[in-house]
């Protein structure tokens, strides 16, 4: 709705759902995006084709500001504020997989809180803020990332002369998680996974048999599938480290596959393993990254051999490290990665079962 904005209303406004958008009626695409949880932020939507930027978070940005900001971006005048620096950093993306994670960061963590700061102005004290704000590690450490590499792409465009995030220690790095569920445990979880919707128990089996990644297993398609040869391939557009990776299928993962593909999120997966946690007969809490961890370990206790089962993860770092295996050795694992499956998939059976004994089977090695 366009409205004559004025600062008392900018001052009460509130979300008439989860978020309202009041657009000025004195410059057009200005809006106050006002969120239920009393956020509030100025955004402007200009340009062919149409795009919508975040200037900055009221009230520290006023609505005279916003309305100045607004006029030079939608001009075309480098405002030299975080936020211009910013659609320029964006622009200037060097095709990393994650660049659409650091854009949805930027402009949903960092520029509502520091986007209206001139960049001369930036100091070290507005990152801490914006950090502050994130109460999860994980989360504060990738936002200083991204600031930290926003900010040395500015020195080196000439667009700052000096970094003043210089010698500023980030919030730590997560120690990685290292739970393996043990057998008892697998099986527990096996059989009490029906207390969960069927799609979500399926995606966590499927993880299981295959090694593979949640969010892998929730965008499997039917056109990813040739079940003749008993292959899953998945693109290099849904990979994490955008490299296609083929994956054998052992006949316990092909029944379950044909009970229908699930159209889930990993986020929706996520959150009904972690609502659920109390009811699936495991003490220990665990996430469904976990379950891969898992999968993979048991296989090398069975023997598979690590080259193997980095093709399996499809961990460039462990199939291609170094200028012998990444360039000398192209072999592609396909016999290899269907044994150690078909392998893992018999003992995860037994483990299913109550079996306790393990098969002493040779895994290949290479």
């Amino acid at each position: 709705m366009r409205l004559h904005l004025t600062d008392r209303f900018c001052q009460h406004a509130k979300a008439t759902a989860i978020q309202t958008d009041y657009f000025d009626d004195q410059i057009t695409g200005l809006a106050l995006r006002v969120t239920k949880g009393g956020t509030k932020a100025w955004t402007l939507t200009y340009g062919t084709p149409r795009r919508r930027i975040t200037l900055g978070r009221y009230p520290s940005l006023s609505l005279a500001a916003a309305r100045t900001a607004a006029i030079e971006v939608r001009e075309g005048h480098q405002t030299g504020t975080v936020a211009a620096l910013a659609e320029v950093y964006l622009r200037n993306g060097n095709g990393k997989r994650s660049a659409p994670q650091i854009e949805r960061r930027l402009r949903k963590d960092i520029l509502p809180i520091i986007g209206h700061i001139p960049l001369q102005e930036l100091h070290r004290g507005d990152v801490t803020r914006v950090l502050d704000a994130k109460a999860a590690p994980i989360s504060a450490r990738r936002i200083f990332e991204d600031i930290r590499a926003m900010v040395r792409f500015a020195v080196s465009r000439g667009d700052l002369d000096h970094n003043p995030m210089e010698g500023m220690v980030g919030p730590p790095i997560s120690k990685p998680r290292t739970r393996v569920l043990s057998d008892d445990e697998i099986r527990a979880l096996w059989l009490n996974l029906d207390r969960v919707s069927d799609g979500v128990a399926q995606v966590i089996k499927l993880c299981l048999v295959t090694g593979q990644r949640v969010g892998e297993v929730c965008g499997l398609t039917a056109d990813e599938l040739d079940l003749p040869k008993r292959v899953w391939n998945i693109p290099a557009s849904r990979t994490k480290n955008a490299h296609p990776h083929q994956v054998p299928l052992s006949p316990m993962a092909i029944k379950l596959i044909g009970e229908g593909l699930t159209g889930l999120t990993r986020s929706h997966v996520t959150k009904s393993i972690c609502d659920a946690q109390a009811k699936l007969g495991i003490a220990q809490r665990w996430t469904p990254h976990d379950i891969r961890r898992s999968a993979l370990t048991k296989m090398a206790e069975l023997g598979v051999a690590p080259i193997v089962l980095g093709h399996i993860a499809n961990h460039r770092t462990t199939t291609k490290a170094g200028i012998t295996l990444g360039v000398y050795i192209q072999h592609a694992y396909e016999k290899e990665k269907r044994a150690a499956l078909e392998l893992w998939a018999n003992r995860l059976e037994g483990i299913i079962s109550g079996a306790r004994k393990v098969v002493a089977i040779h895994a290949p090695r290479t």
